[in-house]
């Protein structure tokens, strides 16, 4: 995973997501996955951006989402650019589904739990603040015992 300087070539953002950072920099991140050694290399990169940090990448999928995640850093933009999506949070103990089609978005307030299902083959656009994310598995309605990744303040 490495932070790229300057692209001129046209970048698939379902597999090089770009880190916004302060200054207004935009930077691709190459070699990004999921794997939990590649989120500590990236928390670590952009760890001097803190909380205005920014991920932008679009993810594409079909079913029920799998975890219930948090931001605590910021927002969270989720945009949906094909398909039919439900954004469901925990509000305060109350549950808030927001049902979004093509061009239409909603905003994850900072630190609200909240999982995304994809109604048929979907992609939404996701603008993250990722700094210390927490995800926690989807065995209920709701988000319950802390099992996710590490924030980047805990990172080794």
């Amino acid at each position: 995973m490495r932070l790229a300087n300057h692209e001129r070539n046209a970048m698939d953002l379902r597999t090089t997501p770009v880190h916004l950072g302060l200054g207004s920099r935009a930077k691709p991140v190459e070699g990004f996955t999921w794997d939990p050694e590649v989120l500590q290399a990236y928390s670590a990169a952009v760890a001097a951006d803190g909380a205005d940090g920014r991920m932008v990448m679009i993810f594409d999928g079909d079913g029920l989402g799998d975890h219930w995640e948090s931001h605590p850093a910021g927002d969270e933009l989720v945009v949906c650019l094909s398909g039919s999506v439900t954004v469901t949070r925990d509000v305060d103990g109350e549950l808030d589904r927001v049902l979004l089609g093509p061009g239409e978005a909603t905003i994850n307030p900072a630190g609200v739990w909240h999982v995304v299902d994809m109604e048929g083959p979907t992609s939404i656009l996701a603008i993250t603040a990722t700094l210390g994310t927490d995800h926690r598995p989807r065995t209920d309605t709701r988000p319950t015992e802390c099992v996710g990744t590490p924030g980047p303040e805990e990172a080794p």
